[in-house]
C-alpha cells in the first residue's frame, strides 16, 4: 500500500511474516512439515538450515515464470509468437511491446506484482535469519555459512528490485505487522550500499565453490555479485579486482562445448562453469520447471512436441508461444559461431495461421525429459564466461583494451571464432557488448545491458520500427499487427504494481 504523508511516498510490502520451513537432508530433498512461527522456531542449527533452504525457493518461481518476461522479452532479443485465437492483449504482450500500463507511477501487469513480491519473499526469509541467528549458539563456521548465503540471497534480490524498479522499500528487519511495513521508498543509492555491504560480508563468510555444498551460493558466487553491481555503478577498478580473484581462484573454467555449460534435466548440474544457478529436480516433489513450455512457439502438436522433448506423454500446446528468438538476435551471430546452433533450433508447426509455419525456439534449454511440464533444467544465473566478459569489460574502460582482448578471446574461442580484431577502447567496447548478446542470449542478461550501457533509447526504437514495418517477420499471421501503442513507453524501469500499492492520503 502507498501512503502519501507530508510528500513523501510510502509503500506496503507485504512480506509474509510465517514461513513454511521443511526438514531436509540435501539441498533438495526437503519435505514439506508444518508451518512455524518466529517465536518457536530458530533455535537450533538444524532451524537455521532449513530456514534459508526456504529463502532459495522464490528463485524457482521467479526464473521460471517471471524473471524471462522483464528481463529477456522486454529487448530485442525475444518477442511472442501471435495467436489471434488466443484473445486480447495480455500481460506478456504488453512488456514485449513496450507498452505496459501505467499510472501514477503503478501498473496492474502481473509479471511485475509476481516478481515484486518474489523478491520480497526471499528478503523477509533472510530477515529473520540475519536478524535471529547471533542469538543461537551452534558450530561457527556453519553459523557463518548459513550468514553468508542469507546476505548472498537478500542483495541478490535487492539487486533485481533496484535494476527493475529504481526506488523501493527498504527492509532490513522482519515486519511482525501491518504497520512496520510502511516504508518510504529508499533512495537507489542507498540500495546499492546495503547491497554492497550485503554481498560483501557474503563474500566473506561464504567457503568457495569446491568446500561448499553444491547449488547455494559461494564465495566466488557473492564476488560475482558484488563485481556485477560495480559493473553497473562502473566502479571498473573494483570491479576488475573482483573480478580478478574469481579468475585465479581455480574454482571456475569453462566447459569445451558450449551445449555443456547449461545443465540437462537431470544431469551436468553446477559445472565447473557454473558460478551460481537455480535449482530444479525433475519429478514429483515439487522442484521441478516449466519454463520450457513458455519457450515454445504455439500451436503444437503432440508429436510436435514430442519431437523436442522426448516425453512419453506428449500433449498438443495451445495460447501463445513467448520469449521467441527475434530475426535480430538471430543475425547477431557471426558466421561459425558454434553457439548459434547450441542457442536457437527451428520447427515447423503444421496448425499455425501463418503463411510461414517454420518458427525458431530456445533450444539451450530444450533437454529431454520424461513428462510433459516437468523439466529439471536449471537456471544459469552466473557463469564463468560471464565472468570473463565482465573483466574483459572492466579492463577496457580502464583504458587497457589488450588485456581486456585476453579475457575476451578465451569466449570467442570456445565459439569457434577468430580472435577479435578491435584495438581501439572503442572498437573493443562494441565488441564486448555484441559478445555479452550472444554469448549469455536468453538468460535474462540483455534488458539489463541496454540499461546499464545507455543504449535503450538507440536500439529499442529502431527494433519496435522494425517489427511495426513488417510483423509477418516477427511471427505475426496476415492481417494482426501490434498494438497501436506498441514501444511507446521506454523507461527503464517498470512502474510498482498496483497490488502492493493502494495510495492513500493521510493527515
Amino acid at each position: 500500500m502507498f501512503a502519501k504523508v507530508k510528500n513523501k511516498i510510502y509503500i506496503v510490502t507485504l512480506l509474509g511474516c510465517v514461513i513454511t520451513f521443511n526438514s531436509c537432508k540435501k539441498f533438495l530433498d526437503v519435505v514439506p512439515q508444518t508451518e512455524l512461527s518466529s517465536a518457536t522456531f530458530y533455535k537450533t542449527e538444524s532451524d537455521f538450515q532449513q530456514a534459508v533452504n526456504a529463502a532459495y525457493v522464490p528463485l524457482r518461481g521467479i526464473v521460471n515464470n517471471n524473471a524471462w518476461v522483464l528481463e529477456e522479452m522486454h529487448s530485442d532479443n525475444t518477442y511472442y509468437a501471435r495467436n489471434p485465437l488466443f484473445g486480447a492483449v495480455d500481460n506478456t504482450e504488453n512488456v514485449a511491446d513496450f507498452a505496459v500500463p501505467t499510472s501514477q507511477g503503478i501498473t496492474t501487469n502481473g509479471n511485475v506484482r509476481d516478481l515484486y513480491r518474489q523478491e520480497y519473499q526471499i528478503i523477509a526469509r533472510t530477515n529473520q535469519i540475519l536478524v535471529l541467528i547471533d542469538g543461537v549458539e551452534f558450530d561457527q563456521a556453519s553459523k557463518d555459512n548459513i550468514k553468508g548465503q542469507a546476505c548472498f540471497l537478500r542483495a541478490y534480490a535487492y539487486f533485481e528490485l533496484v535494476r527493475l524498479f529504481g526506488k523501493v522499500p527498504l527492509h532490513l528487519t522482519p515486519v511482525t505487522n501491518r504497520q512496520q511495513a510502511a516504508l518510504p521508498l529508499a533512495a537507489v543509492d542507498t540500495i546499492y550500499s546495503q547491497i554492497e555491504k550485503d554481498a560483501t560480508e557474503a563474500m566473506t563468510l561464504l567457503p568457495p565453490k569446491s568446500k561448499q555444498e553444491a547449488g547455494r551460493a559461494t564465495s566466488g558466487a557473492a564476488a560475482t555479485l558484488l563485481a556485477n553491481v560495480y559493473m553497473v555503478l562502473k566502479d571498473w577498478d573494483n570491479a576488475q579486482k573482483l573480478l580478478a580473484t574469481v579468475v585465479q581462484s581455480g574454482e571456475y573454467s569453462l566447459m569445451g562445448d558450449y551445449n555443456d555449460a547449461f545443465s540437462t534435466s537431470t544431469g551436468n548440474k553446477n559445472n565447473q562453469e557454473s558460478v551460481f544457478e537455480v535449482q530444479f529436480k525433475e519429478g514429483s516433489d515439487g522442484y521441478a520447471g516449466s519454463f520450457l513450455y513458455s519457450f515454445l512457439p504455439v500451436p503444437m502438436l503432440a508429436d510436435e512436441v514430442e519431437s523436442i522433448t522426448g516425453v512419453s506423454n506428449p500433449q498438443p500446446l495451445t495460447g501463445e508461444g513467448n520469449n521467441i528468438p527475434t530475426p535480430d538476435i538471430i543475425n547477431a551471430y557471426e558466421s561459425g559461431d558454434k553457439r548459434k546452433d547450441a542457442s536457437i533450433a527451428y520447427i515447423t508447426l503444421s496448425t499455425s495461421l501463418r503463411a510461414n509455419k517454420v518458427f525458431p525456439y530456445i533450444k539451450k534449454y530444450a533437454k529431454q525429459h520424461a513428462l510433459q511440464g516437468n523439466t529439471g533444467t536449471d537456471w544459469p544465473v552466473y557463469r564463468y564466461a560471464e565472468t570473463l566478459l565482465f573483466l574483459a569489460e572492466a579492463l577496457n574502460e580502464q583504458g587497457k583494451p589488450a588485456e581486456a582482448a585476453t579475457y575476451l578471446n578465451m569466449v570467442r574461442l570456445r565459439a569457434g571464432l577468430k580472435a577479435t580484431m578491435a584495438t581501439s577502447q572503442s572498437d573493443m567496447r562494441t565488441a564486448i557488448f555484441n559478445e555479452r548478446r550472444v554469448e549469455l542470449a536468453f538468460e535474462n542478461k540483455r534488458w539489463f545491458d541496454l540499461v546499464r550501457t545507455n543504449q535503450v533509447s538507440t536500439i529499442i526504437p529502431a527494433y519496435g520500427q522494425r517489427i511495426l514495418a513488417n510483423p509477418a517477420n516477427y511471427y505475426y499471421p496476415a492481417g494482426n499487427v501490434p498494438p497501436s501503442n506498441a514501444f511507446t513507453i521506454l523507461d527503464l524501469v517498470y512502474p510498482l504494481p498496483a497490488d502492493e500499492a493502494a495510495l492513500t492520503q493521510y493527515f
